[in-house]
């Protein structure tokens, strides 16, 4: 008796190791829009669509939203030929309205795959005298397309709260406290505080700022990431979505239809070739062979 329950104990294991159910946790399904803002990869918004290097930065009410330590910011565009995309800080100070003291923070993985382009300028403004970039880092400080950052407190209305009159001699001198344009590197390592400036505002110079006032600039961030290649081009010619086991995070293409079975491409999969969900010959073969020896000895 001990023997045949041994027996059917071990042909149950043998079964299920070698048969595994066709069961995932990837996503069964993936929205390809939110709002008007394309999602395709490498983004996703529900579990387990686009690549796992992106899971948790997006999320969708009515309009997409990326998610960054300092906030929640909304995405404007989304270009996936060129590989960027621009986003609004909702609390930064803009050419109309004056907002206070705030900081843009990016995740180190952030920073990594989807940080601000090189055409995203920070403007700083007003910074004290001891401020680091109106000293020991001025260098950092750079005009933007022909421009500097004085026009700001002149051609704005938010910032012109920053001007100054003093009386000198029979005239009237103007002054306004220091600005600095500089790039994402300088505030991604120096706090606001630090950087001793109560406000700042980001402009997109995408080659169309050279002789425009600040009034029809492009306010904003842009950010330029990177796609991994792990698969996706094969997936979507197939007529598959690209996504990633929930639980792994290996890359699955999901397909509609009768083929539901997530591997590397739809139509087929990879049942021999080391896909997702492929069954390795040599392993079920030894598993067979042990199985024989088993049965062998205990009848």
């Amino acid at each position: 008796m001990k023997k045949l329950f041994f027996f059917f104990s071990f042909l149950y294991t043998i079964t299920t190791l070698t048969f595994p159910p066709l069961t995932t946790s990837a996503a069964t399904s993936c929205r390809t829009l939110c709002g008007n803002i394309p999602i395709n990869y490498p983004f996703g918004i529900d579990g387990g669509c686009g690549s796992p290097q992106f899971k948790g930065m997006f999320n969708c009410s009515t309009d997409l939203f990326f998610t960054t330590p300092s906030g929640s910011y909304k995405v404007q565009s989304i270009d996936y030929e060129k590989k960027t995309m621009v986003i609004f800080d909702p609390a930064m100070s803009t050419c109309s309205i004056l907002q206070p003291h705030h900081d843009f923070k990016m995740a180190d993985i952030q920073n990594a795959l989807i940080r601000p382009s090189y055409d995203t300028v920070f403007a700083l403004f007003n910074c004290s005298n001891d401020s680091p970039v109106h000293n020991r880092y001025r260098n950092l400080c750079f005009n933007a397309a022909g421009h500097s950052c004085d026009e700001l407190y002149s051609s704005c209305t938010s910032f012109r709260i920053f001007n100054t009159t003093s009386p000198s001699g029979n005239s009237t001198i103007h002054t306004t406290p220091y600005c600095c344009f500089t790039s994402y590197d300088t505030v991604r390592v120096m706090s606001m505080n630090i950087l001793d400036c109560s406000h700042y505002t980001t402009v997109i110079d995408n080659g169309k700022m050279r002789g425009v006032a600040p009034l029809d600039w492009s306010y904003g961030i842009e950010l330029s990431f990177s796609v991994p290649e792990i698969g996706c081009d094969r997936c979507r010619k197939s007529g598959g979505t690209c996504g990633f086991d929930a639980e792994t995070e290996i890359f699955l293409c999901q397909c509609s239809g009768s083929n539901n079975n997530p591997t590397r491409e739809c139509g087929g999969g990879m049942t021999n070739q080391g896909g997702c969900n492929s069954i390795n010959i040599n392993y079920t073969t030894i598993l067979l062979v042990m199985f024989m020896s088993f049965l062998y000895t205990v009848l």
